[in-house]
């Protein structure tokens, strides 16, 4: 049934949360690929003002390597376990959409995702990944809710 999955991932541990649930979705049906993205949302025109251009690049090239290896350590786990993992790093995009963008692009045919249940101003000011794609997308998403999480249960 569920043939190519979309992990987005972050980088925190709320985010790995949909890695058990992976595993047991993996276990359970024929999947193809297992796609874990990680998206590093480009660095404000006002700091590269403030800090400089070259101390942005350095930043910038420490958190593309640094997301790589994320990626790739994940993506060796759920292969020891027999599952196609695969890491796909997006530099310089916004979460939401490049996870739309993913979706087409990949075929993918289920999100398994956590939230981090943000509320009030922390939800205003960075907004709800989440909450974005599952108003612009029709397949199937699996939310996860970490313990821990401000999200509202039941």
């Amino acid at each position: 049934m569920y043939k190519r999955i979309l992990v987005p991932l972050d980088g925190s541990k709320f985010a790995e949360t949909s890695l058990d649930h992976v595993r047991v979705l993996a276990k359970g049906c024929p999947v193809d690929r297992v796609i874990l993205l990680r998206v590093i949302e480009p660095v404000i025109a006002d700091v590269k003002d403030y800090i400089g251009a070259d101390r942005v690049r350095e930043a910038e090239a420490k958190l593309e390597a640094e997301a790589k290896k994320y990626l790739d350590r994940i993506a060796s786990e759920l292969k020891k376990d027999n599952i196609p993992a695969e890491s796909k790093l997006v530099v310089n995009g916004e979460p939401a959409a490049k996870i739309l963008e993913t979706i087409k692009e990949e075929k993918i045919n289920l999100i398994i995702m956590s939230t981090h249940g943000r509320t009030g101003f922390e939800k205003w000011l960075h907004g709800s990944v989440a909450q974005k794609v599952m108003a612009h997308t029709s397949i199937p998403i699996l939310m996860v809710v970490p313990k821990g999480s401000k999200a509202k249960k039941g």
